[in-house]
């Protein structure tokens, strides 16, 4: 038989999840010539691993195991490029996705009538109920109704992670996507052209059957970085307009601790004297280290999301690594600003002349040497 579909499953910590989601393709796909690609990113649970011995057992299951690299949306794109199959499914590995629905979609495609198909968790006929997250679907739905007004995606559920379409359509457009986020199905939408011809199907969401739900906190960063990347990350690479938006955020908190500094040296006791210029050098330094203390954990959390320090002594060094990295920013920070402060300059438009002639410096650097290399 030839080939006809590869289902992606892109994974973080799945190991229990993945015996029984073979059975279950096994008997969805039974007749159709199938192979499940399997794109880790280099899950601590083994994941990898059990996927490779699954595939000691049952050749139609492969293994791509990522270092370095993280994020479903990335991972997909990569899947789907690894195949020669000519058409690709994209499903999450927990189980809430459900494999019955794949002969349906292949056959919507195989038509000729349908560039797309895809499982909507709110089309007609379509179930949450076990998925027993209301709050979840709440946030889901807000989401999507985002999504479509501003890319005129017109979809049930353009957030969906469970889709199928042509292998060669997906590498054809696969140099425009973004890979940022999670939401690779919006993406797709949102680049392919002409628009899609797509056939939805009513999907019956359940909960997850092991491990952890890869969606943590950074879930609706997540979401507005993949627009931003869609609309600007051509203009303005995402990873620093992330890092300057972050930089932005930490200048709100630079000027306050330097008012508040100030400030406190004003009201100081009588009989204690400092010079205005002195106390602003006290106030910018105070303020500069407070500030990239604040930028090194939101972006830890944030803008190196994929790549975040966990663990007392990888935060410590992180900050350490950041700290040195910045320390010429600092420096150029603290002197331009006093310097335009000693030639008239207030004290207000001088110290945000010196946070931008640092961001650009605490960028490069920090991109290199605290978080691996330089992001995209």
């Amino acid at each position: 038989m030839t080939l006809e579909l590869a289902v992606i499953l892109p994974t973080l910590n799945e190991r229990g999840n993945l015996r029984g989601l073979e059975r279950r393709l096994a008997a969805a796909l039974e007749g159709v010539d199938w192979e499940a690609i399997i794109v880790d990113d280099n899950s601590p649970d083994g994941t990898a691993d059990e996927a490779r011995a699954l595939s000691l057992e049952n050749p139609r299951i492969r293994c791509i195991q990522r270092i370095d690299r993280r994020g479903l949306a990335s991972a997909a794109i990569e899947g789907m490029c690894a195949t020669a199959a000519p058409v690709v499914a994209v499903m999450d590995a927990d189980h809430q996705h459900d494999p019955a629905l794949l002969p349906k979609m292949l056959k919507a495609i195989g038509s000729g009538e349908y560039d797309l198909a895809y499982a909507s968790r709110f089309a007609e006929g379509a179930s949450t109920d076990k998925w027993g997250q209301p709050g979840r679907v709440k946030a889901s739905g807000l989401a999507n109704a985002i999504a479509r007004r501003v890319t005129g995606v017109d979809l049930s559920d353009p957030m969906s992670g469970y889709f199928m379409m042509r292998a060669e359509t997906l590498r054809q457009h696969a140099g425009g996507l973004s890979g940022v986020g999670f939401k690779i199905l919006l993406d797709i939408l949102a680049t392919v052209s002409p628009p899609m011809r797509v056939k939805e199907f009513p999907l019956d969401f359940a909960a997850r059957v092991a491990g952890e739900s890869k969606l943590d906190r950074t879930i609706v960063f997540e979401f507005l970085v993949g627009l931003y990347d869609k609309w600007l990350g051509r203009v303005i690479p995402t990873r620093f307009a992330l890092f300057g938006t972050v930089g932005a955020i930490g200048a709100v908190v630079h000027l306050a601790v330097l008012a508040l500094t100030l400030w406190l040296v004003s009201a100081s006791p009588a009989g204690v004297t400092t010079s205005k210029e002195a106390a602003f050098i006290v106030g910018q330094t105070v303020a500069a280290i407070t500030a990239m203390t604040f930028n090194f954990e939101l972006n830890n959390e944030l803008t190196y999301a994929d790549k975040r320090l966990r663990g007392l002594i990888p935060l410590l060094t992180g900050w350490a690594k950041f700290a040195a990295a910045c320390a010429v920013g600092m420096v150029a920070n603290i002197g331009v600003s006093s310097i335009l402060m000693s030639r008239g300059i207030d004290a207000l438009p001088a110290a945000i002349c010196g946070i931008a002639l640092a961001s650009v410096w605490n960028f490069a650097l920090s991109s290199r040497f605290v978080w691996g290399k330089y992001g995209t």
